[in-house]
């Protein structure tokens, strides 16, 4: 099954991808995996895309369509993939549609894990760290015993600025408009399928896991 995974950060996709992994049996396969895998073996492709990173720039679309090429051809993804983080626009999908196509291949699902902007909020804002130790906490779903202070060692929990709502907020809205014309692509084409991704994690799964045997 050759599958492409959507969703907000903070919708919980790292989660499900490591039980998608273990239970189907593909590679979970994301655009900054591949990006450093291509860099670190010094592939002709990675290396013209670490010119780009190390100015600061953008890679351009086809060298990264042709980064994502050469990892679906590897022999790991004879069973199927689930691809992550790419394709991020429509141009992107279509040059994904043609590369596939020459190798043979099809994109047989696109599953979109989908959470209400307000809850995305509450999730990514409530992140708290230790000062001392880097502990994780979160304020509603992993809070510390006593606030502000960290379990393991005392030190003080704060929050980072890239978390401040005001932040995050401006992070959701840039993502939801770039998502919105990508899910329309998928959805004219009948192979987009929505998750409850506010349901419990078990759920989530067992969500997924229904429209993958389906596509098996």
């Amino acid at each position: 099954m050759q599958v492409i995974f959507m969703g907000l950060p903070g919708a919980g996709k790292g989660t499900q991808a490591e039980r998608i992994v273990e239970e189907f049996g593909i590679p979970h396969i994301s655009t900054g995996d591949m990006f450093r895998a291509a860099m670190a073996e010094g592939t002709p492709l990675g290396l013209k895309a670490k010119e780009y990173v190390d100015r600061g720039q953008l890679v351009p679309d086809e060298v990264t369509i042709g980064i994502v090429r050469e990892r679906l051809s590897r022999s790991d993804t004879k069973k199927g993939f689930l691809l992550d983080g790419f394709p991020r626009t429509v141009p992107q999908a279509e040059a994904l549609e043609t590369a596939l196509d020459e190798m043979g291949r099809k994109i047989d699902v696109v599953i979109h894990l989908e959470v209400k902007r307000e809850t995305l909020l509450e999730r990514l804002t409530g992140r708290r760290i230790c000062r001392s130790c880097g502990a994780t906490y979160h304020v509603i779903f992993n809070p510390p015993k006593e606030e502000g202070k960290c379990d393991k060692c005392g030190g003080e929990l704060y929050q980072r600025a890239d978390d401040s709502v005001e932040t995050v907020a401006t992070r959701l809205d840039v993502n939801i408009r770039q998502q919105e014309p990508l899910l329309r692509f998928y959805e004219t084409r009948g192979l987009l399928r929505s998750v409850n991704g506010e349901a419990e994690i078990d759920e989530v799964f067992a969500q997924i896991s229904n429209i993958l045997r389906g596509v098996e």
